[in-house]
């Protein structure tokens, strides 16, 4: 499966520019990271059977903290002995600032650390109390998490308000690798990007194969049965949530050096209801479903292909997705192609 995820995107860059469409690879890129949080939630939704509205919160929260972190001068620490530690350790490092002179800001790994040790702790803080009652708790205790973030991002000045960050520098992951939305790095940063979703396949797979997997579907069929053979229902339900908060974050932090800055609508709750009829649509513990379906959707949105109608069209796809492919759009696919394979193959028996 993640194989066949990244042939597919070798051969949708080569016909993108065989197109001479490859101002569309900026789209795309930025549509994949939405998808890695859509991949995130379908652990949550589609095997440990809780909804979270606060995914774009943990975005937003991965973003902001590296957009801040990375921007914001501590020029006025430094003088400090700890800042000139921190320097040593190249947690923080002196560049050219936007206006001119110098700036003392912390470097983007460092900065990408300190948002996933934020995300993991506020999500435990959040999931711990609301994953031990039964019913939407959750749900609303995310719901209630994301309206705060949104307006803490905006009515604060060190986040800049309304207007959000920018000038957030590009992240040199080593070597050639360097996170920006230069037209250079284009096609680098979309390899980037799909690669960073295949690894993030690769270990969502594996996680559902595993023991933990099992005990996972075990609970999102029957938790009550699931406790009664000794399986820590609690324990795992916020393990996974936390896991699907820290890669949303991870998605923010990649997206917002790519993008080069952040606003306060990916805080907002309409993007979290969004992720959730994302995963919903694609059939929640269907990875292939959740993560074509998000890239296609988010792409088509991101390009503005339906004006002023966009919310209407991605409702009404919504709608028609999950009333006649409520297992995602792959399964009815797949069960075509085997009745057509079962079909040609009857015909050439029938043939000898």
């Amino acid at each position: 499966m993640p194989v066949g995820l990244g042939l597919v995107a070798v051969l949708l860059h080569l016909l993108i520019r065989s197109l001479g469409k490859e101002f569309y690879l900026t789209q795309l890129t930025m549509a994949v990271y939405y998808a890695i949080v859509v991949m995130g939630l379908s652990l949550v939704m589609g095997y440990a059977g809780q909804v979270s509205l606060g995914q774009g919160a943990f975005f937003a929260m991965g973003g902001y903290t590296a957009a801040i972190l990375t921007t914001h001068d501590f020029s006025a620490y430094q003088t400090a002995a700890w800042m000139e530690t921190l320097k040593g350790m190249h947690i923080f490092v002196s560049r050219p600032g936007l206006y001119g002179g110098e700036v003392t800001a912390m470097t983007p790994w460092a900065s990408f650390f300190v948002a996933m040790m934020l995300t993991a702790g506020m999500a435990f803080v959040i999931g711990y109390p609301s994953l031990r009652l039964k019913g939407h708790y959750l749900a609303m205790a995310t719901l209630g998490f994301g309206l705060i973030i949104h307006k803490i991002v905006v009515g604060s000045s060190l986040a800049g308000a309304a207007d959000g960050i920018n000038g957030v520098p590009e992240w040199n992951l080593g070597g050639a690798l360097t996170i920006s939305g230069k037209t250079p790095l284009r096609v680098t940063n979309y390899y980037v990007a799909c690669g960073l979703a295949v690894v993030v396949l690769i270990f969502l797979r594996n996680l559902i194969r595993s023991r933990v997997g099992r005990a996972l579907q075990a609970i999102h069929d029957r938790e009550l049965a699931a406790n009664a053979m000794g399986i820590p229902t609690a324990a795992y339900k916020l393990k996974v949530f936390v896991l699907s908060a820290l890669l949303a974050a991870v998605a923010g932090v990649f997206f917002t050096h790519y993008t080069g800055g952040i606003g306060p609508s990916e805080a907002g709750a309409l993007k979290s209801v969004r992720y959730v009829a994302l995963c919903a649509a694609g059939g929640m513990a269907n990875l292939w479903g959740v993560t074509i379906l998000s890239v296609l959707v988010n792409f088509m949105s991101l390009r503005g292909w339906f004006g002023s109608y966009d919310h209407a069209v991605f409702g009404l796809l919504l709608i028609a997705m999950i009333t006649w492919c409520p297992q995602g759009p792959l399964k009815p696919v797949g069960r075509w192609i085997r009745r057509w394979s079962s079909r040609r193959a009857g015909g050439e028996e029938l043939g000898r």
